[in-house]
């Protein structure tokens, strides 16, 4: 018998993406992942719902070191 390499489940999870989005009430950052776009998302501050479709993409970190 061998050890598997990785948790079962592993292959469905290793493509996923997060994304940020600002609560457009009170522009607090909220993180999703890419399975949960069909979810309903609540901003954890003033608990209005984030539609996750209207956000824009931001971008985070550099390639380039700061000097």
């Amino acid at each position: 018998m061998t050890t598997p390499q990785h948790c079962p489940g592993f292959e469905q999870l290793k493509s996923l993406q997060s994304f940020s989005c600002a609560c457009p009430e009170c522009g607090e950052e909220k993180e999703i992942f890419s399975d949960e776009f069909d979810k309903k998302h609540i901003c954890g501050k003033c608990g209005k719902e984030i539609d996750f479709t209207k956000c824009s993409l931001q971008a985070t970190g550099s390639s380039a070191a700061p000097r």
